[in-house]
Order: C-alpha cells, then structure tokens, then sequence
C-alpha cells in the first residue's frame, strides 16, 4: 500500500502502518486498551486537557482491523469491567413535593454539575434512570451533567451533554463541515442528550428558561472542566413524541431531521425513529470557528 488511508481524522501512512504492525507483533501478549494507550503516548495524541485519546485509538485500530490492514489480538472479554450502574444499589434520593408554582416563585433557581461520585451525581442518574423514556447509563468521553434546584432547594431538573453526533448532513452543513473538517473540529460541539423536569414538576416556561441559564453558562463551564472551548450545542427531539416547544421558546434553531437511520445502520435496513435537529450557537461567529484547520 503506497497510498495514504484515512481513519479517525488521521491519516495514516506506510510508515504508520509498518510501526502499528510492529507494535502488535512486537507485543503478543499487550491487550487492545494497552496498544491504544501506547499509539496515544508515541503519537502525542492527548486532548485539550491533556488526557489520552484512548477512544480515538482505539477506533482507528478496530476500524484498520475491520479494512484487513491490522491483526490486532483477541478482545479479553473475561477482563472487561462491568459498567458502573447510574447510582448505588439501595440509593435513596430526596422526597419530591409536588411543585405547581408560577415560574416567579421557583427563582433564582441554583445551578449544580456534581462532583462525581456524590449524592448529587447519583440523584441524577437515578432521576433520569427512573423518569427518563431513554434511561441512563453512565456516561463516557466528555460530559457535563447539571442539577437544577429552585429557590427553596428542591431538586425540578437535571441535563446531561455529551458527545456530538459524529456525523448529521443537515448540521454538518448549516456548519460548513466536509468530513475532514467535521473530524478535525466535532469536540468544539456538544449534545444535549438528556432533559428532564421532574414529574412531580409543573411549571409554566421552566423548561425553556433553564435552558436559557444554561446556555449563559455551559461555554465556560466546559472550558473550566476540559481547558478547551464549545462553539454549538445539538440536541435531537423525537418527532412523534415531542414538539421541542421549549427549545424553540430558548432560540435553538431547528435546521432539519434526521433520516430515521442509526448510525449502526450499515445496510440502510435499519428504521429508528425521525428526530428534529435543534443547533444553539454559543458564539458570535461559530463557522469560522468550527471551520478551522490545524496547519
């Protein structure tokens, strides 16, 4: 092969190849998670915050994998952790009160993003694992989640983001994306994959003015906690189940729908259900930002 291949927005050469295959050959008994971590020290692949890019390399060598260019060793099924659940067996969260309140008696509600780990961070896995029509299940790469609490203290919200949708044509060109330039700049957006008022909460306009808060906040929040900066937030609304009123309410742009497929869906046989999607730009001029190319 004299041709350079493209994998997990790198491009991968003779050379790269040569030394990966070496790696591997090298190293019969290093599991997968100990090779990615290896390609990510010898190739300084570390996010903003420095942190290794593990999920990166470890795509990149499954996907060279699965085009017949890498042999990697079998997948240690017998060494895999089990995922942690969302919140503690015997967990007890804080008895809700129904709350039926104009908006002006719940403010100024109070913003958390709890520490891992804490009761907070488990009242939000539980509330979405008990309330959510998605469930929850604990979360990987970059996230951010959010407790919501009014005035008096009483747990009404939480909101998790997430990682992007790697890829939507709807979005990918309202940004100007083509696929290197979506590659090189997806961690610059985030996905708001879960929203949820609480159900014993009933409250006119709640819904779209803590989205209005949120969206003040969540720019240098992320930067605080990941040292690099979002330009958009997405999100995705089911369109049979939910009008995505309060989104609209907050000036999120709905900008078109997906096309009822998964990204599993290789074969074009898989339907899933048709969402809007509803972009937010947090920053004046976020093409140019999401636009730009490492030199």
């Amino acid at each position: 092969m004299d041709e350079t291949v493209a994998c997990q927005g790198r491009l991968i050469q003779q050379s790269d190849l040569c030394w990966l295959r070496n790696v591997v050959q090298e190293h019969p008994y290093w599991s997968r998670h100990k090779i990615t971590r290896h390609i990510c020290n010898q190739w300084g692949w570390r996010t903003h915050s420095g942190q290794l890019k593990t999920f990166a390399a470890r795509s990149m060598i499954d996907k060279l994998e699965q085009r017949g260019l890498l042999n990697l060793p079998p997948i240690r099924v017998s060494f895999r952790r089990s995922p942690r659940p969302p919140f503690p067996k015997g967990f007890t969260a804080p008895e809700l009160k129904q709350i039926e309140e104009s908006l002006k008696y719940l403010t100024p509600l109070s913003i958390h993003i709890p520490a891992q780990n804490s009761y907070e961070d488990n009242c939000v896995g539980y509330y979405l694992s008990r309330h959510h029509y998605l469930g929850f299940n604990r979360t990987v790469g970059e996230n951010i989640k959010y407790l919501v609490r009014d005035c008096l203290g009483q747990d009404i919200a939480c909101l998790l983001f997430g990682s992007a949708a790697w890829k939507t044509a709807p979005r990918d060109s309202f940004i100007g994306w083509d696929r290197e330039t979506r590659e090189e700049n997806i961690n610059f957006v985030t996905n708001n994959t879960r929203f949820l008022i609480l159900p014993q909460v009933r409250v006119p306009h709640l819904a779209s003015h803590i989205l209005g808060c949120i969206m003040r906040r969540i720019q240098q929040d992320w930067r605080n906690k990941y040292a690099h900066p979002i330009h958009m937030v997405e999100t995705f609304v089911e369109r049979d189940l939910f009008k995505g009123t309060c989104y609209k309410a907050a000036n999120w742009l709905c900008i078109g729908q997906t096309k009822g497929r998964s990204r599993q869906d290789r074969h074009t046989k898989l339907s899933v259900p048709i969402k809007d999607i509803l972009l937010y730009p947090l920053t004046k001029n976020f093409r140019q930002a999401l636009c730009r190319r490492e030199a």
